[in-house]
């Protein structure tokens, strides 16, 4: 499967409007397919119209939480032809749809190791809604820092590296009240923009307020570690190692984890498998040898051809300390390997 390579430089404005032009076609498309999908995944259709109010919120909270990449939302409309609205429409599509309390196949096994091997975070991309089709790799100098991103339909950020030598993993994990805030992918983004560590990257997140629950993994060259976020609370799990799928492992979130009882079991079936596969890979595993694990069952979630479950969409490879990103978009048993570096 091919997908768009895009090189972002310049002021924020510049940055989206660049990303905008590259992608018009897609984003025009993909918005004029039922609302971005929304359509085929939500029990009633909606309009842009129904949307505005919810929109601006959100748009108002994006300003606050990181200006500039809300001047960059700005920059991608103009450089798309789309308005505002729509672009703001395709950052928080995620929050729009919502969490729904029904059997899911999977959504994202994510793991990292650093000590005793070359750090690396790698994990699987599980999404409803076919989005490989819009899957695309940006390359971005913005600020301090420059960074590989992986994106779906024009998001600004969905996980990546950056030349610091932080690699952002995330998984979804379902809990409390979502609502305007920033966006999680964004709060990604932004992550790989400012911080060079692991360390660096919480503090930053200590001051964000997320619009949904999240869980984030993080790796640098000298640990990783998972956070979750549940409404304005934000638990920390630092070590060697962190391994994640779609429920809470903080015993103090776990009570509040809306995940139904089928998807539970399945998400921690794959937590065991990743945990059992990692620990028989060589401690000088190839990207190869993780596209590997990531590509047997059940950690990669076969399709059913139902549009409204989840399947794995891509898989992905990060070497912080390379500045590297390996991705296989769509199915990665499958799929060959795309290869990206920040040097």
């Amino acid at each position: 499967m091919t997908f768009p390579f895009v090189r972002l430089g310049g002021d924020a404005f510049e940055r989206g409007w660049a990303h905008g032009k590259a992608l018009s076609h897609r984003l025009r498309a993909f918005l004029d397919d039922g609302l971005c999908r929304l359509d085929a995944l939500l029990d009633e259709p909606v309009t842009l119209d129904q949307l505005r109010t919810t929109l601006a919120d959100y748009r108002a909270a994006i300003e606050t939480g990181t200006p500039r990449l809300a001047e960059e939302v700005r920059g991608l409309a103009a450089g798309a032809g789309i308005t505002e609205d729509e672009a703001t429409l395709l950052q928080v599509r995620r929050e729009i749809l919502g969490y729904q309390r029904v059997p899911t196949l999977g959504d994202c096994t994510t793991y990292a190791r650093s000590a005793g091997a070359e750090p690396v975070l790698a994990q699987t991309v599980d999404l409803n809604g076919d989005l490989d089709e819009h899957l695309a790799v940006l390359d971005v100098s913005a600020g301090p820092r420059r960074a590989l991103v992986l994106s779906f339909g024009g998001l600004l950020g969905y996980l990546g590296v950056n030349d610091g030598g932080l690699a952002v993993g995330l998984n979804l994990v379902l809990g409390g009240d979502w609502r305007p805030g920033l966006p999680p992918y964004l709060a990604i983004r932004h992550l790989l923009d400012t911080a060079g560590s692991v360390g660096e990257a919480v503090e930053v997140l200590r001051g964000l307020r997320l619009a949904s629950s999240r869980s984030l993994t993080l790796c640098d060259a000298e640990t990783t570690a998972w956070v979750e976020v549940l409404g304005d609370e934000m638990r920390v799990s630092e070590g060697p190692e962190s391994f994640h799928t779609n429920h809470f492992l903080h015993p103090g979130f776990a009570a509040h984890d809306e995940l139904n009882v089928f998807a539970r079991n399945f998400s921690r079936l794959r937590l065991k498998t990743c945990q059992a596969g990692v620990a028989e890979l060589p401690r000088a595993a190839t990207t190869e040898d993780h596209f590997a694990l990531l590509s047997t069952a059940p950690i990669r979630v076969e399709g059913t051809g139902d549009l409204r479950r989840e399947r794995t969409v891509a898989a992905v490879v990060l070497w912080p300390a390379r500045g590297e990103l390996h991705v296989r978009a769509g199915d990665p048993a499958v799929s060959p390997t795309r290869s990206f570096a920040l040097t």
